[in-house]
């Protein structure tokens, strides 16, 4: 367990070294809500073992799902009730997979279902969903707040049809919607009303996780979604790495010079923590992709992963597989770390961990087309402005993002704010400020409980913990 202030490891020199990375969380998470819907059981393989995962775990369970998990929590069996059980309590904690996912569902079952989390959960944007579901003939009662608590008061079925929905704050709106229509009697027809949709990654993962389930999904054009009703397929999954979390690892090789590889690397995902890729390369670092790997079966390793064999079954009988390869960042030399003008409007989770390397790059960089991350486990835009301003670090906040421009670094006593990202960050900006600890930096258990160790592990593999005021800048 992380301590409550965690001394986090500076690098007295490369990082380099191979890190095994968690199952994705988000994929995790639509897998087990789609259990819950499915007409038999789903088992998979490699799923983030985490808090997010527990919650979602534990809200499935609440409405009625039946789950067996081997000793080594390397494989779950979901196996869904004939009808969804109402009349529990869901606890969302500060996972906004839960918070939104799965009121759409409970709608589902015959009764009320209630739906808490966490103080910070209650400020989460959740209205425009409820007021969809309200179009949609969905009684939910929240005292008119459109915030937790509240309860929705199924009735065993939802009618569907058309509605729309502003999803600019969070794409997670139009994926909680999309994934339980294939239950609704007349499907779904899905319309973005807002003038902006973040994360379209994260949309089209929901897309392909429903197709992979054998639900008929189209896009007729852009911003419209249609799902037509029908049967979930229960199958057989293995959850891709983690990229996002993989993100950090990979900032260590560029912030220092080093090499970090990370294997089981899908060669075509959803996931926006792909995306890493190109940033990494953009700042100066050298990246490459290993020819791909085959996947034939479950992962072994004691987080659930394999080092090149991650793939994902698609559809039951019989199923698909993804190929995967080994990615290697090598970081530039000391000094040579480029800022860079990047748009993240579809990759927001990256920010934290990207804006810390900008904070260690030798030119200027500016992140923008993140407006939407005020709204996230905190005020991430505030968050990052405050924190790296603490270290010394020269960051305006813009009206959609950050500019951030080099200077020397002091190490202090970093907040996280309870977001698991915010403590990636700062173990990045800690390679380089030796000295610098990190409050609440059990938070991060949110998706990556072993995060400390498998850190600690690759940093000091490098060497020993530099010394207060050996900084590598």
């Amino acid at each position: 367990m992380i301590p409550v202030v965690w001394s986090a490891p500076a690098a007295r020199g490369p990082v380099t070294g191979t890190v095994v990375v968690p199952g994705s969380k988000s994929l995790t998470n639509r897998h087990l809500l789609l259990a819950s819907l499915a007409d038999g059981p789903t088992t998979l393989h490699g799923a983030l073992v985490s808090r997010d995962a527990d919650l979602m775990l534990g809200a499935i369970q609440a409405l009625g799902v039946a789950v067996e998990r081997t000793p080594d929590d390397a494989t779950w069996v979901l196996t869904p009730p004939t009808a969804l059980r109402a009349g529990g309590r869901i606890d969302c904690g500060l996972a906004g997979t839960v918070l939104r996912f799965v009121p759409p569902v409970a709608a589902l079952a015959g009764g009320p279902v209630e739906f808490d989390g966490d103080a910070a959960a209650r400020t989460r944007p959740i209205a425009p969903l409820l007021t969809a579901l309200a179009e949609l003939g969905v009684e939910v009662d929240h005292g008119g707040r459109h915030t937790l608590p509240f309860t929705v008061l199924g009735t065993g079925s939802v009618r569907g049809g058309e509605v729309g929905v502003d999803a600019s704050a969070s794409s997670q709106f139009v994926s909680a919607l999309l994934l339980a229509a294939p239950r609704f009697e007349q499907g779904l027809t899905l319309r973005h009303t807002g003038e902006r949709l973040p994360s379209l990654p994260h949309i089209e993962m929901t897309v392909q996780t429903l197709r992979g389930a054998g639900v008929q999904v189209d896009t007729p054009s852009r911003g419209v979604w249609h799902v037509s009703p029908g049967l979930v397929s229960g199958r057989e999954v293995t959850v891709e790495p983690d990229l996002s979390s993989a993100a950090p690892f990979l900032a260590a090789a560029a912030a220092t010079g080093g090499t970090v590889t990370i294997g089981g690397w899908p060669t075509s995902t959803t996931q926006a923590g792909d995306r890493m890729r190109e940033i990494l390369s953009t700042m100066g670092a050298q990246v490459e992709l290993a020819p791909p790997v085959l996947n034939t079966g479950p992962n072994d390793g004691a987080t659930g992963r394999g080092h090149g064999g991650t793939g994902t079954h698609n559809g039951s009988p019989g199923s698909e597989t993804t190929k995967t390869a080994v990615l290697t960042v090598t970081g530039p030399p000391p000094g040579q770390l480029r800022g860079a003008d990047l748009d993240l409007h579809d990759v927001g989770e990256l920010t934290p961990v990207v804006a810390a390397l900008a904070a260690l790059a030798a030119t200027p960089s500016r992140l923008s087309g993140i407006a939407h991350l005020r709204g996230h486990e905190t005020d991430r835009l505030a968050a990052l402005e405050s924190e790296l301003c603490r270290l010394g670090g020269d960051v305006t906040q813009t009206e959609d993002g950050l500019d951030i421009s080099p200077t020397r670094l002091f190490p202090a006593q970093l907040q996280t704010y309870e977001d698991h990202r915010m403590v990636m960050a700062a173990a990045v900006l800690a390679l380089a400020v030796p000295g610098t600890e990190v409050l609440g930096a059990g938070t991060v258990a949110k998706t990556f409980p072993s995060f400390e160790r498998v850190w600690t592990s690759l940093v000091l593999g490098a060497g020993a913990t530099a010394p207060a005021g050996d900084a590598l800048r």
